[in-house]
């Protein structure tokens, strides 16, 4: 065969051009957070999802299917922290959505700062936040650094915290203050709203949602995989009386229903066209959470009509932002990655429905109880001065004046709580990590606990039990219900295919890293899933 030199020149050339056609980074790199997304709703409703939203990603993406938190306190702070740091609550110092600031003497909220004021017409006090209280860096704050701050980041999410913490130090954040109805920030990103984000408020989205009435997107007759409407222990939208379809949407309420995720979707893609994510040369990143199934899910629970309804809209928003990501960047230009903060429980009045172990302790009760406990064996006096999600915190002062250690609060507690239904053990959090409870719960306990910001005896209770009311559910424990949740990846520079091994959500960030090629967050300890890249 004779190749003449014009076609060697061809054929070199066309090669050049193929190679320069692939792009060596994804232009936009989008992070979607779910709050209050269990792992087995991917597979639950999968067959009413449409082929190009969760489908999309589960088909033609990397699923880890067998991906949990690794530490304890399943809450939307620290999900929404740690996906992005890599990290864990014993490094950052996010330990749950507030702690008791031992120093000061009271709550600290994980986003608050009072040296903030709000940017945006909103309520002052939803202004007064920033990620200070995070102590590592985020994969969007190493993606700033690594581009010499070139690179746009943007957060986005309903929750303050679902906002704020995915979006790192350096990024910018907004959310939706419920008050005014409106998208804010704070000082800590800027002293003016810009433009865009004004003339997206002026849009009065929120009031055009509440004119509509929630119902059921496909007829309620086909929603199988959810059991009756009307139960007795699911709690009722702010101001209905009973909790059925249909729902009448309210600004109060909003929040709850998909308009919520509607709202938050359409906002996002207003931050696409007006920041020109993707479009200015260098790998920018979009982080956005949809709040609304975390409210929805605390007052109807998983088994409900309307958490089907939800995640069956939820889909449409996902395909309508892939869309708009097609359009704008092209196809396979851009990487997203799903996944969620944490799961949820079922509510327990539905598993004693059907024979099934588990129960609740009113909220507050727990704590009264163990005071009541300490003041008979050590005498009378305020033993714990805070308590949040099974973690006390002790009156130390108080401790050390009567000579009585940490572990022995611990002892009495165990040998009196452990007597109740529902409480599996207590142990000084410090030393968790040697408590008698299997291993892999131990690793998660050594991952929660901060000194600085950690409660000093914690409460572990059995599967299926919780801290709460006796309508609805919460989240919050190290067992799978609340751990096991989705972790999808698509797009540029991802492998198609699916991982049964496990992968934790401190995975996440250092995967990311891996593709962009930067350094990881500096807290990390994760690993990247190499599997899922190419």
């Amino acid at each position: 065969m004779k190749i003449t030199l014009s076609s060697l020149l061809f054929l070199v050339g066309f090669n050049l051009f193929a190679q320069q056609a692939v792009p060596s980074k994804p232009k936009l790199v989008v992070g979607i957070v779910v709050d209050q997304m269990r792992y087995d709703y991917l597979y639950r409703f999968y067959d009413k999802y449409k082929a190009g939203g969760l489908k999309r990603l589960m088909t033609q993406g990397y699923n880890c299917r067998n991906h949990n938190y690794h530490y304890a306190s399943t809450v939307t702070g620290p999900g929404h922290a740690h996906i992005f740091n890599g990290s864990a609550p014993a490094i950052s110092g996010i330990v749950g959505n507030e702690w008791y600031d031992k120093t000061i003497g009271k709550t600290m909220y994980v986003v608050s700062d009072s040296t903030v004021n709000v940017v945006g017409e909103g309520s002052a006090s939803a202004g007064k936040m920033s990620p200070r209280n995070m102590k590592v860096t985020s994969i969007t704050d190493q993606l700033r650094i690594a581009s010499q701050f070139k690179s746009k980041v943007v957060g986005i999410a309903f929750k303050d915290r679902g906002a704020i913490l995915p979006a790192g130090h350096t990024g910018s954040a907004y959310w939706y203050d419920a008050g005014s109805g409106n998208w804010i920030t704070s000082s800590y990103y800027t002293n003016e709203l810009p433009v865009w984000v004004k003339s997206f408020n002026d849009r009065k989205l929120p009031q055009s949602y509440v004119s509509q009435t929630w119902n059921t997107l496909y007829p309620i007759e086909t929603y199988t995989e959810t059991e009756a409407d009307d139960q007795p222990y699911e709690a009722s939208i702010s101001g209905e009386p009973k909790a059925v379809f249909p729902h009448k949407v309210t600004m109060g309420s909003l929040a709850q229903t998909p308009f919520g995720n509607d709202l938050t979707k359409e906002f996002a893609l207003a931050a696409i066209d007006a920041e020109k994510l993707g479009q200015n040369g260098n790998t920018d990143f979009l982080t956005v959470s949809f709040s609304s199934p975390d409210y929805a899910g605390h007052a109807f629970g998983p088994q409900a009509k309307e958490i089907e309804d939800m995640y069956l809209r939820f889909d449409k928003n996902i395909e309508e932002i892939l869309n708009k990501l097609d359009q704008k960047l092209g196809k396979g230009n851009y990487t997203v990655f799903l996944s969620a903060d944490h799961g949820v429980a079922e509510i327990p009045a539905f598993l004693t429905k059907n024979k099934v172990p588990s129960g609740i302790f009113l909220g507050g009760e727990l704590e009264k109880k163990s005071e009541a406990i300490l003041s008979t064996a050590f005498g009378e006096g305020k033993y714990i001065v805070s308590g949040d999600n099974f973690q006390f915190y002790m009156n130390l002062p108080l401790l050390a004046q009567k000579k009585i250690t940490i572990d022995d609060v611990v002892k009495v507690l165990k040998t009196e709580l452990t007597k109740e239904e529902g409480i599996y053990s207590v142990f000084n959090l410090e030393d968790g990590n040697t408590a008698s409870i299997p291993e892999y719960y131990r690793s998660k306990l050594a991952n929660l606990y901060n000194p600085k910001r950690s409660g000093e005896v914690m409460v572990l209770v059995e599967p299926a039990w919780f801290s709460g009311y006796t309508k609805g559910t919460t989240h919050g424990t190290m067992y799978a219900y609340d751990t096991h949740i989705p972790f999808l990846l698509f797009g540029w520079g991802i492998n198609k295919g699916e991982n049964l091994n496990p992968t934790y959500t401190c995975d996440v960030a250092p995967t990311i890293a891996m593709l962009l090629k930067i350094l990881e967050p500096n807290g990390s300890i994760g690993k990247p899933v190499t599997n899922a890249l190419k």
